[in-house]
């Protein structure tokens, strides 16, 4: 799924498009956006090279020379040991010659965080639209605030095919250090594994959680310590803020108030959530403010609506994964098996292996 426009914030928004190009199947329900589609695509697929003949480039950078050689390291790594797909993606590089692949525009309205969604033959129904083009995006967003809809735009440093097409290594994800462009190639290569139609959830979370394990084994496969718990805290604890705070809009937005009493209320729970921020900030995080232009940027619902959908289900990965004993291959499996269930019932099983209370209403 997506990368964001803030490396602190690379986790929620990671690969949040698997397969844009999938959208070009549809019957062409607007020609404009499915042509910048095609276009864009296009264009990444032209602009490829084997990382093979870059690392032998002799006019090739040599730190990015370096970095594309421990790279393929990790990629040999995710088909031998965590039994991902054997083929030619992040096997290949693309300079594209710009930070971001694709912007996604996410909107809902107003007063809700139902995200206004979209629906693909392959990919499924998903809560954006991608643009291959920065101005492309913001037009499409300017469109939607006229229409009265809470509207945000996060750029995207990496997606998925999910195997249609060779996923090349970007130069928009070079300036990464070694393990993060490993374990991104672990979790893009995850959605190529397993895909569940219309189940955003399950697939990141899937999808995160091989990306998890399998940096783990990675670590320790060249004799590195495990990550230590604290890794990831403050993150962990800003989603974790952003999260009660969308609860809190939920339930303002059930109330019986008017326009201006809701809208005057929904401000006020943002200011909440800037507080809070500030006060974790300042106290247990000692001052390191990570997340400050995030925070301190517009806010709205669309821009709370890709937080949680990477986690929700991890634990429930982590127990299959135990019950396979350890096995990739027996683990991909259950998964398929899972996820061919309905969905009531999938997270009912979800629920269940993860020891939580399955969710009312079913």
């Amino acid at each position: 799924m997506l990368r964001s426009s803030s490396g602190a914030l690379d986790h929620v928004f990671r690969v949040f498009v698997p397969l844009l190009v999938a959208s070009l199947l549809n019957g062409c329900s607007s020609l404009g956006y499915y042509g910048q589609l095609a276009s864009g695509q296009w264009q990444l697929l032209r602009a490829r090279e084997p990382v093979t003949e870059v690392i032998a480039n002799p006019a090739t950078d040599p730190g990015l020379r370096q970095h594309l050689q421990r790279s393929q390291q990790a990629r040999a790594f995710a088909s031998e040991v965590l039994k991902l797909p054997d083929n030619r993606s992040y096997r290949v590089y693309a300079d594209i010659g710009r930070p971001y692949v694709v912007w996604n525009v996410f909107a809902t309205p107003e007063f809700s965080l139902e995200p206004r969604t979209h629906c693909f033959p392959i990919a499924g129904c998903v809560a954006y639209r991608g643009y291959y083009s920065q101005s492309g995006a913001r037009g499409a967003a300017a469109l939607q605030k006229l229409d009265g809809q809470d509207v945000y735009i996060g750029g995207v440093e990496a997606y998925s095919t999910l195997g249609w097409f060779d996923d090349p290594i970007l130069n928009s994800m070079v300036n990464w250090g070694d393990e993060r462009l490993a374990t991104v190639i672990f979790h893009e290569l995850a959605h190529q594994r397993v895909y569940v139609k219309d189940d955003t959830a399950f697939n990141e979370s899937f999808a995160t959680f091989v990306e998890q394990e399998g940096t783990r084994q990675w670590r320790a496969a060249r004799g590195l310590p495990v990550q230590p718990a604290e890794a990831g805290k403050q993150r962990d604890q800003f989603v974790a803020l952003v999260l009660a705070c969308r609860e809190r809009l939920k339930a303002l937005y059930a109330q019986p108030l008017d326009a201006p009493a809701m809208r005057a209320a929904k401000q006020a729970e943002f200011e909440r959530l800037r507080t809070e921020y500030r006060q974790l900030r300042d106290g247990e995080w000692g001052g390191v403010g990570r997340f400050d232009a995030w925070i301190n940027g517009p806010m709205n619902n669309a821009k709370l609506l890709p937080f949680g959908l990477y986690d929700q289900w991890v634990p429930a990965f982590a127990g299959l994964f135990a019950e396979s004993g350890g096995d990739w291959q027996r683990f991909y499996r259950r998964v398929e098996e899972v996820g061919s269930l309905p969905v009531q019932e999938r997270q009912r099983l979800l629920n269940r292996i993860a020891g939580k209370p399955a969710p009312t209403g079913f």
